[in-house]
């Protein structure tokens, strides 16, 4: 293929990735990422992923996205805006703004497929898979190889123009596109997200112990929250947003236009008294399609009940 069709597609594929509203597209090279195995190997060897046991699983296929797609040749990353335009009543107990709305896995899955389709008609037959934190793929680092932001020292991906507030995603395919280099690193001298954390997750810049993370606790743990995180929880009783909230690069951020991302009235205007009287009925209605359902009722009045004893 000639430099100008490589370039040429890109260009097809970045203009439809605007119009179906991405925030940001970028391209790298797939390949196996060689800088990513000993961070991984570290990580894992220190327990820092918890009970997310999961992470242990498809080790070679999340270094190397050419085994989850034979024959891959781009990692096409994408950011989706989540970053809602009214938050939850002061005083309440507090639900991450990531779930305020419908499930993004649905959401951005359906974007990334109307994205595919686009490629196919405009380009030919490529083959390829659609990703949205649904498989061993390590997000985070193609998109930094792509140039769609660094790693702060909170772990999360941020970009000067937008912030962090947004979601991950990927196209793999077996096009051979141009690729965007990456960008330097903006945090400096900041501490403010490891300053703020309130379980003292971020155990140093750059590395979160995930066993710590108040979203750890909230979501993936199933069992009891340990005694010894008492009065460390902020009201938090679905994930946190604690570190980007303090980030101020997400002075940048603003409202998403994505209809299914808007919330109920009530999850935002709900008192902690309405929490805790909360029942499987409401439960149901209030978080239809939501990433909440991923706790269960149950889960979510543990999650109430550790804040209140």
């Amino acid at each position: 293929m000639s430099i100008d069709l490589a370039y040429k597609h890109a260009r097809i594929i970045k203009t439809q990735a605007k119009h179906l509203g991405f925030l940001s597209c970028g391209l790298s090279k797939a390949g196996f990422l060689e800088d990513e195995a000993p961070r991984l190997d570290e990580w894992l060897l220190h327990g820092y992923h918890g009970s997310m046991s999961y992470m242990e699983n498809h080790y070679d296929k999340r270094l190397d996205p050419c085994k989850l797609v034979p024959g891959a040749k781009t990692v096409v990353s994408l950011l989706y805006n989540y970053f809602p335009e009214q938050t939850q009543d002061e005083g309440s107990f507090k639900i991450a703004k990531y779930a305020y709305g419908e499930d993004y896995h649905f959401v951005v899955r359906d974007k990334l497929k109307e994205l595919m389709a686009h490629i196919n008609a405009e380009i030919g037959a490529v083959e390829g898979r659609v990703f949205v934190d649904s498989a061993p793929v390590l997000e985070k680092a193609w998109a930094v190889k792509s140039g769609l932001g660094w790693l702060g020292k909170n772990t999360n991906l941020i970009s000067k123009q937008v912030g962090s507030f947004f979601f991950l995603a990927e196209l793999i395919i077996d096009l051979e596109l141009p690729q965007d280099g990456p960008v330097t690193d903006h945090c400096g001298q900041c501490t403010a997200c490891i300053d703020a954390c309130p379980t003292q997750a971020i155990i140093a810049p750059y590395v979160v112990d995930g066993s710590k993370c108040i979203s750890h606790l909230t979501i993936e743990l199933k069992s009891e929250i340990p005694n010894h995180f008492s009065g460390q929880m902020d009201d938090w009783i679905f994930g946190c947003d604690v570190c980007q909230d303090v980030c101020p690069w997400n002075r940048f951020s603003k409202p998403h236009a994505e209809q299914r991302f808007k919330p109920k009235p009530e999850l935002l205007q709900n008192n902690k008294r309405e929490w805790r009287e909360l029942t499987q009925e409401v439960f149901g209605h209030l978080f239809e399609k939501s990433p909440v359902q991923r706790t269960r009722y149950e889960g979510l009045m543990r999650n109430i009940k550790f804040l209140e004893d």
